[in-house]
């Protein structure tokens, strides 16, 4: 079986030497003309311009001075729109899921918080430009497996490493404990299951509770050095969550377990975002009263109940949108990240609207990570992440032209493109 598994591996090296690697970004100055551009945070601009320089927005609006140098791209007839963001993925985390080598978001242990996504990212996986191509230049990175599966980090779609795509937000991933079973393959009893979550929010308290006692001496030892704690990497990952300086992501899916998370939330004072929230609309107003933001998807997924509606997903986000609670959607995929505008369409079809779902995958995330400043809409000061497209992003039709990542022009290329040149344009074909 090994054998196997390694001419496969082999194969697919050899396979790759075939195709031309991804064309390369180019950086310098640009002015997107006559384009209608969609502001998102401030109206949309019929027949404007927008300035890049230095990798920043640096105008946008009718009748803007295009200064000398600057290369000018004629968006007659198409739309700018700012970069889309996939607020929970494994991006850069894994190559083959099938393959344990080439999977790392889920490490060996169960409390890892110091598990870094951020090191764990690969700046040359074959699944980053076939999701840059499809709109989406910034996603969440987020490890599995385990109470605390590691710390999660927002990345730009284009770089050598992984420092140069980070985006400026790191939040601290938990799986609420649930008596829930598992899938179909799980076997466990009820009873069990109920142990299993008891155990598990032990754990959680535990672990809370030491992370306050090891943030009360490290703050006593800036006075003091000798009080200063032994160094604990799972400690040191926690400080400045309990700090509330690091968000927490706490993914909660069932009913009950939404309310209880959210009671442990506000009882610990945490600093907290609720991914995955799949009954959200079982207690929308609830999660809105907390005023916690929510991260929900995927909403092309069914539905978690055999007697739900089989619209439940698709219909999820729209309710909470509209109970109050500031949605951002995901993906919550490794290979598949370039669905997320899909996602979206869904959502805007199935009650959030079509403006709502727009934010939902652009500002609404920017805020709910803190890099609002950056990301998320074209403005002013922000970073240069956007698509001109030729219509709805949302709609499977619709082409994407050009493509910027902080001011880069990235080239509509990918795996997937190369490969349908390739078939489309036989040569010299098959051989009698």
């Amino acid at each position: 079986m090994k054998y196997n598994i390694l001419y496969i591996l082999l194969f697919c090296c050899f396979s790759y030497q075939g195709i031309a690697q991804t064309a390369k970004a180019n950086s310098g100055s640009f002015a997107l003309n006559n384009a209608t551009i969609v502001t998102v945070t401030k109206g949309t601009i019929k027949n404007g311009s927008l300035l890049i320089e230095n990798g920043k927005i640096t105008a946008v609006g009718k009748d803007i001075s295009i200064p000398d140098g600057v290369t000018t791209i004629d968006c007659s007839g198409k739309s700018i729109y700012p970069g889309m963001i996939d607020s929970g993925t494994q991006l850069g985390m894994a190559e083959v899921n099938a393959v344990s080598l080439t999977v790392d978001h889920n490490e060996v242990g169960d409390i890892k918080p110091h598990m870094q996504a951020l090191t764990a990212i690969n700046p040359n996986n074959v699944a980053i430009p076939v999701t840059r191509v499809n709109g989406v230049t910034t996603v969440l990175s987020v490890p599995t497996g385990g109470l605390i599966p590691g710390t999660a980090a927002l990345i730009n779609l284009v770089g050598y490493t992984p420092d140069q795509m980070y985006a400026g937000f790191k939040g601290v991933a938990i799986n609420f404990p649930s008596a829930n079973k598992r899938g179909r393959w799980d076997r466990r009893s009820e009873e069990d299951r109920k142990k299993e979550e008891e155990k598990k929010l032990k754990s959680l308290n535990d672990i809370w509770e030491q992370a306050n006692l090891y943030a009360k001496i490290d703050s006593a030892s800036q006075s003091n050095k000798s009080l200063r704690p032994e160094y604990n990497p799972q400690m040191e990952a926690m400080l400045p969550v309990v700090q509330g300086k690091t968000p927490v992501l706490v993914e909660v899916n069932q009913e009950k377990n939404i309310l209880s998370a959210i009671k442990w939330i506000q009882k610990n004072k945490i600093n907290a975002v609720l991914t995955g929230v799949a009954e959200g609309w079982r207690v929308a107003k609830e999660i809105a009263a907390s005023k916690i933001p929510v991260i929900t998807g995927p909403i092309l997924s069914l539905p978690t109940r055999a007697s739900d509606r089989y619209d439940t997903r698709y219909t999820n986000a729209g309710i909470l949108h509209k109970a109050g609670v500031k949605v951002a959607i995901r993906t919550d995929d490794s290979e598949n990240v370039r669905n997320l505008p899909f996602n979206a369409g869904f959502a805007a079809a199935y009650g959030m609207g079509k403006e709502a779902a727009l934010k939902a995958v652009t500002i609404n995330p920017a805020e709910i990570f803190g890099v609002a400043d950056q990301l998320g809409s074209l403005e002013v000061g922000k970073s240069a992440n956007l698509i001109v497209t030729d219509g709805d992003p949302f709609e499977t039709k619709t082409q994407i032209s050009h493509l910027f990542i902080n001011g880069w022009q990235v080239a509509i290329d990918s795996r997937h493109i190369q490969l349908y040149h390739e078939f489309l344009d036989r040569s010299p074909g098959l051989r009698k």
